[in-house]
């Protein structure tokens, strides 16, 4: 539910788009195959791009890869990669699309434990005061860094420190919404 008015992270005020998201998604703890898979995959498109551009292609994103239902992408063959890349309504990056389609046959082959365990396992412990401005937040932490690693030897793509840590942002794991930003109640620490 966007509220306007509200004082927000500073990024998130300048589209319709990004309140929506700020407000409803970023931050807030998520779980399920399907959920977070899509956020990986998403946080990849994203790389080098505005993350603007991911909000609003996301329906086509949904659409084009089986609602990211990790079976289905994984059956993805030179067909699907083909279609794809002929998609206007996506970012048509054929080292994005064959990353997207590896990372679903590795979630399928080589997370036995389910990628909701596997990616919330690396949730910092211990809590830390909030950031005070944009620029007190970092772009890695040692736990996205082990992540990436554990997430590359598995045989995941395009999931770099700076990847995961935007995930763990985006699903929750951690949480760095600005001291002054309403979804930051006054006095909470933020998880780390």
């Amino acid at each position: 539910m966007t509220v306007p008015d509200l004082q927000r992270c500073g990024w998130a005020t300048s589209a319709p788009e990004y309140v929506a998201y700020h407000d409803d998604e970023w931050g807030r703890p998520l779980h399920g195959e399907s959920e977070l898979f899509e956020r990986m995959s998403l946080e990849a498109f994203q790389s080098g791009l505005s993350w603007l551009v991911i909000l609003r292609k996301r329906p086509a994103f949904r659409s084009a890869f089986a609602n990211f239902d990790v079976a289905a992408v994984a059956a993805f063959g030179e067909r699907e990669v083909t279609r794809l890349l002929a998609d206007a309504a996506i970012v048509r990056n054929r080292a994005k699309i064959e990353a997207t389609i590896a990372n679903a046959t590795a979630v399928r082959d080589a997370v036995p434990e389910g990628l909701d365990a596997l990616l919330w396992s690396f949730a910092p412990s211990g809590r830390r005061k909030r950031p005070r401005t944009l620029a007190d937040v970092p772009s890695t932490s040692p736990e996205s860094t082990a992540m990436a690693k554990e997430l590359k030897r598995r045989g995941f793509r395009f999931v770099g420190p700076t990847t995961a840590y935007a995930l763990m942002q985006a699903t929750g794991m951690v949480d760095d919404h600005i001291a002054t930003c309403w979804r930051a109640e006054p006095g909470q620490l933020s998880a780390r």
